[in-house]
């Protein structure tokens, strides 16, 4: 008779193998927050303008730290996700170098990961602390994102392109306080908003609380500066139609000069007649004021007779007065002769004034070589050439009269309009204008014009001054005082990679004519005050005391024997 064998029975409390998911579960949320946090960071700037994600473009990264990763695992994720968006934002910069970008995109990238080092440390140690302690911790971690945004308007010369801020420049209800705080302001608003968002996530879904402990103060607190930012927006634009005064028409010449053919001698003649048709045609629109883009004559307009007595001669035909932009060369024919990339004023009667403006912050390798003595050897794969371009130092605004009256506009060429501290400087010398012209064609069809002309918004808002935009292929356009697009230089598509020309009537709120803001009277106090909330909210978390331990009863997560 055989003997009964044992058959294979499921034990459901036998100790079962981790699933695949419990197996690796580290690396499915590396996984998933490195992919959301290159995709946020992208979509929420130019040319995407998707501005609504940049409130929580941080709040995976947060999220996962509060579930307390390894330091390593947590870093080098939002550190590698940092890199790989900004060199897919500054994705445009290849068509002037690749070695550029594969060393600007990360190092940006690395720059901006530093803050996840805060958030590893400080977001894990804010749970089960006093609510004032967390909010002080959280604001702390604003803070610091400020300061490491504002380091980057100055180290190494600077490039503070697409701060937080400007993936605001399409919803500029929350850019208001921008002309109290500066576009650091409106940053910190922002990342506290992530902050306070992944704040309230994971009291939702990973503390089980029950009832009113599923609040989260850090996320009323959030909303709080949204809601001080609306009411400053209300506060600042209700009734402005009022005030509106007009300053005159002005009209943007958009010449589309390739870049590949910019320089080449054997095309100057024609670049020449395609200002020339141009021009012409804006001129019949009768406006007040002609605008040209950053550098857009083949030569030099001072130091190069014949092209001075060209342009001379345009203006004397329209009888309209042009503000340009061109290379210039300072004392020429002298010993201290000197390149400049400014922006001249030629007068229909006067012909080229004495008065200009040279460009005060100059392209690293593009304009300049630095440290010439040690990366000299760069000009050679550089459009440098042999010499340096120099930088001016003046912020005088250049008079220009037109039958409307005197035009006190203060010049920004190319990305100066990037640098909030030259804007100050300009309307504290008495600038009621900005004229930006620049030169995009550098960057092809690309996200580059759309970015750049963010932070003319910026400008805007912050000094309480209209910025026109004048490109040689776009953006080009006018923003008012309060960051409005007033108008976008388009074609029929829809496109502003075209040549042609726009007159657009310039209007000014009355109440900020000869008026400077707070922003512009007091400069970057913000930064401080953020230095000052790193202090407390980092040296609070540092210092105090560990929080108690929830005991089995009191944590619905705790296991319980049935």
């Amino acid at each position: 008779m055989s003997q009964p064998t044992a058959s294979t029975v499921f034990d459901p409390y036998a100790e079962q193998p981790p699933s695949v998911w419990k197996k690796h579960e580290r690396w499915f949320w590396a996984g998933g927050i490195f992919f959301f946090t290159i995709l946020l960071t992208v979509v929420s700037f130019p040319p995407f303008n998707a501005g609504e994600f940049a409130y929580a473009f941080a709040v995976p990264a947060v999220l996962w730290a509060y579930r307390r990763p390894s330091f390593k695992l947590f870093t080098w994720t939002l550190l590698a996700a940092q890199v790989v968006a900004w060199t897919l934002v500054l994705s445009w910069l290849h068509h002037v170098t690749w070695l550029g970008l594969f060393l600007l995109g990360p190092f940006v990238g690395a720059w901006v990961g530093l803050w996840y080092l805060g958030v590893w440390w400080v977001v894990p140690r804010m749970v089960g602390r006093q609510t004032g302690l967390r909010i002080l911790a959280m604001l702390g971690l604003g803070g610091l994102w400020v300061l490491i945004e504002w380091t980057r308007t100055w180290f190494l010369g600077g490039f503070p392109w697409l701060p937080l801020a400007a993936s605001q420049w399409k919803q500029i209800s929350v850019l208001q306080i921008a002309s109290y705080t500066g576009a650091l302001g409106v940053s910190f608003v922002l990342i506290t908003a992530n902050l306070g968002f992944a704040a309230y996530a994971n009291r939702l879904f990973f503390e089980n609380l029950k009832g009113f402990n599923r609040r989260s103060q850090e996320f009323f607190t959030a909303m709080f500066l949204l809601i001080v930012c609306l009411t400053v927006h209300i506060r600042e634009t209700v009734n402005r139609g009022h005030y509106t005064t007009t300053v005159g028409r002005v009209a943007l010449v958009q010449p589309y000069i390739p870049q590949t053919v910019k320089w080449d001698e054997s095309k100057a003649a024609g670049i020449l007649d395609v200002l020339e048709s141009t021009t012409e045609r804006a001129a019949r629109t009768r406006p007040d004021l002609i605008l040209w883009p950053e550098a857009v004559t083949p030569y030099a307009v001072k130091g190069n007779a014949s092209v001075q007595t060209w342009t001379e001669s345009l203006v004397a035909k329209t009888g309209i007065p042009l503000l340009m932009g061109s290379v210039a060369i300072e004392s020429a024919g002298q010993a201290d002769a000197r390149w400049v990339n400014g922006a001249f004023v030629i007068d229909p009667v006067v012909g080229l004034q004495s008065s200009s403006y040279a460009k005060r912050h100059l392209v690293p390798f593009g304009e300049f070589v630095p440290f010439r003595a040690v990366f000299g050897w760069l000009e050679k794969v550089t459009d440098v050439g042999e010499g340096d371009f120099h930088p001016g130092t003046s912020t005088t605004p250049l008079l220009i009269s037109a039958k409307s009256g005197i035009f006190a506009v203060s010049p920004l060429i190319c990305y100066e309009d990037i640098f909030p501290q030259l804007a100050r400087e300009s309307v504290l010398s008495g600038g009621e204008i900005f004229a930006v012209l620049t030169n995009n064609g550098w960057f092809g069809e690309g996200g580059a014009a759309h970015q750049h002309a963010a932070h003319s918004v910026l400008r805007a808002v912050e000094t309480r001054r209209p910025v026109i935009r004048c490109g040689n292929g776009g953006w080009s356009g006018w923003i008012d005082e309060f960051g409005r697009v007033r108008n976008e230089m388009t074609n029929k598509e829809g496109s502003i990679y075209f040549r042609g020309t726009a007159t657009y009537e310039i209007s000014r709120d009355s109440r900020w004519i000869e008026r400077p803001s707070f922003y512009t009277r007091f400069g970057d106090w913000f930064v401080g005050v953020s230095l000052l909330l790193v202090l407390l909210g980092f040296g609070s978390v540092a210092f105090a005391l560990p929080a108690p331990a929830k005991s089995a009863a009191e944590d619905d997560s705790a296991p319980t024997e049935a």
